[in-house]
This record gives C-alpha cells, structure tokens and sequence, in this order.
C-alpha cells in the first residue's frame, strides 16, 4: 500500500519523429548490406540500447560472433578467386545472406513494434506528463470542507451574561420634575392660600356687624 501523499511519476520514454527514425533506419541497413554484413551489429546496438531488453542483448552478442567468424573466414580464404573451392564460396555467400536477412529483418520488425507500442508523439504545446493526481487526503477534505462552509455562516445564539452577585446594583436615576409641573404647583398653592385668606376677611366682617 502506498502511503499518503502524491503517486511517483514514472519516467516516460520520449519517441522521435517518423523522419528521424525512417533516417536513423535507412543509414544502418545500408552499412549491412555494403558491409556485406561485417557491421551487422550496429543495428543490433543501437535496438538493444532502445528496448532494453535481455533477448536483445544476447542477439547482439550472437550477431558479433557471426561477424567475427565471417571476417575470419574471409581472411582465411585465398585472394585468388580461382583458387577458392565452390562449397567454400558457396558457404560464404549463404553466411552473408542469412546474416543480412536476419539482421535486417529482426531490426526493422523489432524497434517498428517497439516504438508503436509506446504510441503517437504527443502534439506540439501538449504536456508530456499527466496531470499530478490529488493526494489522498486533499481529495477526501474537499467535499468534506464544502459541507462544512454553509455551517460558518450561521448567526451564533446570543450568550447572556450571568449578573455577578458580588456587585452592588446600581440605583436608577432619579427622574428630576419638570420645571412647568412647579410652578403649577406653586401657582395652586398660592391660589388656595388668597382663597382662604379672603374666607377668613368675609368671616370677619360677618361678626362685626
């Protein structure tokens, strides 16, 4: 299992363009042929640093071998073409044939299947990688953090506050009357008292006669 986080990206095999690999192709089957096949295991080089696989390299091993004894052979042979048996001559030229066809034909079939299976070159401006997936956690908070932004914008309940009992309450002011309800008063009063005052002349007055 993997752990939390971004997966590795693997490293991908970039592929040339058809022109560069049809130029790359023409160029080594023509050293084989004129070659007559002594340089057969450049082609077998160059498709066992592309695959990268065991069977290749051990091909190319094979195919070296077959030169070396090919140069031998040659080299063992008379200068003069009179003098060279047919069977000898005859076993030279299926030697050079059966290492070209092989060569050639194993080489053009294994690197064409190799490259297709790694797909079209991608177009110009596209990204060579795909995007980096979301880490395990970020994918899973998201939808989580969605359900979660409704909830802030909820008005919070008003919290009262408990009077403390070790404070004295304050007394309410005193409300001061107002200046029109006195004189008011004092007008009555001052009313009543010549009232009383003028009852009192008229009882007065009453008895003396």
């Amino acid at each position: 299992m993997h752990g939390y986080g971004p997966m590795p990206q693997q490293p991908t095999t970039s592929r040339p363009s058809p022109a560069t690999l049809t130029t790359v192709r023409v160029i080594l089957v023509a050293l084989t042929v004129l070659s007559c096949g002594l340089l057969g295991w450049a082609p077998m080089l160059r498709l066992a640093i592309v695959t990268r696989r065991p069977r290749d390299w051990f091909l190319l091993v094979v195919v070296v071998a077959l030169n070396i004894g090919l140069f031998a052979f040659i080299m063992a042979t008379p200068d003069d073409p009179d003098q060279m048996s047919d069977a000898a001559a005859l076993f030279m030229m299926l030697w050079i044939l059966g290492l070209l066809a092989g060569v050639i034909t194993y080489y053009l079939y294994a690197e064409i299947r190799h490259y297709n299976t790694l797909g079209t070159p991608a177009p110009y401006g596209a990204p060579l990688h795909p995007a980096t997936p979301l880490p395990y956690q970020q994918q899973h908070a998201a939808p989580h953090q969605q359900h979660q932004q409704p909830r802030q914008h909820q008005p919070q309940p008003q919290q009262h506050q408990q009077p403390n009992p070790y404070t004295a309450p304050t007394p309410p002011p005193t409300p001061k009357p107002a200046p029109q309800r006195l004189d008011q008063v004092r007008a009555e009063l001052d009313e009543l008292s010549d009232y009383l005052r003028k009852e009192k002349k008229d009882s007065r007055d009453g008895e003396g006669r």
